[in-house]
Formats: structure tokens, sequence, C-alpha cells
């Protein structure tokens, strides 16, 4: 029995569909499909029922399931056990990326980390709903190694380093009546069209979390995917946005509220930072899972602590 049709099986049971199993795995749908249908004739039954709009596992699917993974698990400590006697780490890695992680460097560690482990096949990939699919894909054994933006207890159960944390600001347009504020409770900032990420994003489910637990609320009227654009639609007039502090270090046209009273900064046509009276921080990890992780996942993970220090 080859054990990449186990593997097919898995994924397609874990996801029930045969589209996500196939980008779980980085393979064909048709691939995937033949696998199950391979293993379905050398079983001699059915493991899924599957119609145009949904599919299920059968009696015997359900049975199997448990004793897949069982197998797979068994194959990976093999594979683990080879690794470690010769003191090659080979296998595939899937890295779950965010946006505006500029600041890290991450093209040269993973540089590094290719040159000192050149078996390691390296992919990676976003979530459409951010940090929460990201963790969720690290959950559901989607991906290997993930960066996210949730706070540590939404976390709980995973391999998890702290690699920043940074308090959220105000982004204003220059010319803001509150643009010369010292700070700015976000109780001040309510009435104001915000501009953020879509929902799921760590950024915003931070902000959002926040104000649903103060009883507030506010209206988001424009949502962009890429966080580091969130300046540039402020300074267009687009409303203003609440995010950590390291979206608006660097932007060209930002300043400081007290560069924007002062006269300084060059920001007349640019963006005004304005802290935020509440303590409100937005944390970025590096996450894995706890158990069953492979010489690979735990190369990288090493690497990683190397050379991203942790903010504990």
């Amino acid at each position: 029995m080859d054990t990449r049709h186990l593997e097919y099986f898995l994924a397609v049971a874990e996801e029930l569909s045969f589209t996500r199993a196939a980008e779980r795995l980085l393979a064909v749908q048709s691939t995937v499909s033949s696998g199950v249908a391979v293993l379905e004739r050398e079983l001699g039954t059915p493991l899924f029922i599957r119609s145009t709009r949904h599919v299920a596992l059968t009696r015997a699917g359900t049975e199997l399931l448990p004793q897949a993974r069982a197998a797979l698990e068994a194959v990976d400590r093999m594979r683990s056990a080879g690794a470690r006697a010769t003191g090659r780490v080979t296998g595939s890695l899937r890295v779950g990326m965010l946006t505006n992680l500029e600041s890290l460097g991450l093209p040269a560690i993973f540089g590094a980390f290719h040159r000192a482990h050149p078996a390691v096949e390296l992919s990676m990939r976003t979530s459409p709903r951010g940090s929460t699919g990201l963790v969720d894909d690290v959950r559901r054994s989607r991906v290997d190694v993930a960066f996210c933006g949730l706070a540590s207890d939404e976390l709980s159960g995973l391999h998890a380093q702290v690699l920043r944390r940074q308090p959220f600001v105000a982004l204003l347009p220059a010319g803001h009546r509150l643009a010369g504020e010292e700070s700015l409770a976000l109780a001040d900032l309510l009435g104001e069209d915000f501009v953020d990420m879509p929902v799921g994003f760590g950024n915003r489910k931070v902000l959002d979390d926040w104000l649903r637990a103060a009883s507030l609320r506010r209206r988001v009227t424009l949502e962009v995917p890429d966080l580091s654009t969130v300046p540039a639609y402020v300074a267009a007039g687009l409303g203003i946005a609440v995010v950590p502090e390291q979206t608006a270090a660097g932007t060209p046209g930002v300043a400081s509220a007290s560069a924007s009273a002062s006269g300084n900064g060059g920001v007349g046509n640019g963006v005004v930072v304005v802290p935020l009276a509440e303590r409100l921080v937005w944390e970025l990890s590096v996450i894995a899972r706890s158990e069953g992780r492979s010489p690979a996942v735990d190369a990288l993970l090493g690497h990683l602590a190397r050379h991203l220090p942790s903010a504990d």
C-alpha cells in the first residue's frame, strides 16, 4: 500500500473536500482523486460519499481514519529516526506568511536555512483569513510553521515564540481635527470611518475583541488585504486607522503628532501618528504544533529562534 494514497485519504477526510485537500498537499486535484480511488480498489470498499456539493466519509472510511493516522505517524517516526541517525534533515516544509514582515529580514534568514539544509523543500503561502486562518492551518496540519499576529491566549496547545510586542497607534490624515493631540482614547475615534484589514486578520481581531469587551462599536468602511498599504489609504482621506506601531514606521509622509503640531515633518499630504491612551498590544509569533513535529520543522524552529530573538 502506497503511503501517498493514505496521505491523500487523510487530507480529504480532514478537509471533507478534494479541492482543499489538494491545496493542502500542493497536489493536483486529479492526482488526489485517483490516489483515493486506488486505495478504495485495494480495500474493496468506498471510503467517501461524493456529490457535487458534499463529501462525507462512509462507515469504512470512518473506521479507516484512525488507522491511517497511526500508520502515517509510524512512517514519520521511522523517517525521523533515519534523519537523526544520518544527521541530514530532509522533507518539505509549508510556511504560513503574513504581509508587512519586511523588518524581520526573512529572505536572508530562509536563505541561510536553505544553505544549511539544502534537502528540505520550502513552500510559502498566506491565508485569506490572515492570522486566524494560519493558526487553523497549523492546527489542522495544512501548514507546518506560521507567523501570526494573534494574542498568546489564542495559541493554546501550540508551540509559540513571541517575536514582537508593539503598541497600537492611531493613523490620521494630516490636517485632521485630532492630529495635534498628544494621545487619543479609542472612544474619541468611534465616530470616524476606519480603514482596516478583513475580519480574521490578527491586528483587526485584537482591536475588534477589545472594542467588543468594552461594549464599543466602530465603522469599518474600507478593508484592504495588505497592512503596509493602510497609511496610504488614510493619507488619501478614506478614513483613519488603528494599527501596530511598525505599520507607520518608515512609511513615507508619516509623522508623529508632535511634528504635525509644530509644522515639521513634511506631512502636508501624509499621515500623522498619535499614541493611544489605552495599552493595546499586538504580538507577532512564530507557531507550530507542539507534538508530532518532523526533524525539518524542528530544524526551522531552531533556526528562527537563533535569528529572531524572542520578545519574552
